[in-house]
């Protein structure tokens, strides 16, 4: 079974998720932890994340695994790593190469053979998971959206920067060639902006026939 939710940023859709993986028994994957491992890579390894054709080589090279909903890096634990400001300000663009999107659909494809799995990210409803048993879209106000991501304490940026970064970055992956954010015309769409995380999952979880 596949259970593919899409959205942009600080809707709650990976701690949702993960809920989700707990209460059904089965394997949370977030497709961003990808994307996002590979520019943290990049970076630190001098690769210029504009420079197109020697990030897909350098991407190539790494060895992406998901052990415990945390993302692994040719052999080491990344997961604290994946949301800071540099990672976050160069994500949209590195998942915004096509061919980088390939090699990453086909990984998670590859994870999802032998297990049930809960997806999210941008693209699960349409690209990835088109034939999902469950697919669902949360949305919420950019306001929620930043505030969300201010209070998770992870970034140094004030609030209207946030909201700011947040802004451009939903933009970008709005207008991507391939993989953008759209909702999926079979998806359930949820505005999170008034609601609590138990109320989403309850509803959700509601829609699951298991």
């Amino acid at each position: 079974m596949v259970i593919a939710i899409d959205g942009p940023a600080g809707t709650g859709k990976s701690t949702i998720a993960h809920l989700i993986a707990e209460k059904l028994g089965i394997t949370y994957l977030n497709s961003g932890s990808f994307y996002r491992a590979i520019t943290l890579a990049a970076l630190e390894n001098g690769i210029d994340v504009k420079d197109e054709s020697a990030l897909l080589a350098f991407a190539k090279k790494q060895r992406l695994d998901y052990v415990n909903a945390r993302l692994v890096l040719n052999g080491v634990d990344v997961e604290g790593k994946l949301h800071s400001d540099a990672v976050d300000a160069g994500v949209s663009g590195v998942s915004s190469v096509v061919e980088i999107r390939h090699l990453v659909n086909a990984r998670l494809r590859e994870i999802t053979k032998s297990q049930s799995i809960i997806c999210e990210g941008r693209d699960m409803t349409t690209v990835v998971f088109p034939n999902a048993e469950y697919k669902f879209y949360l949305d919420a106000s950019i306001d929620v959206q930043a505030e969300r991501r201010f209070k998770q304490g992870v970034s140094n940026l004030s609030l209207e920067e946030i909201k700011e970064a947040i802004r451009k970055r939903d933009e970008m992956d709005k207008n991507k060639a391939e993989g953008a954010l759209k909702m999926a015309e079979d998806a359930i769409y949820l505005d999170t902006s008034l609601l609590t995380i138990k109320d989403v999952c309850e509803i959700i979880l509601g829609k699951i026939h298991v």
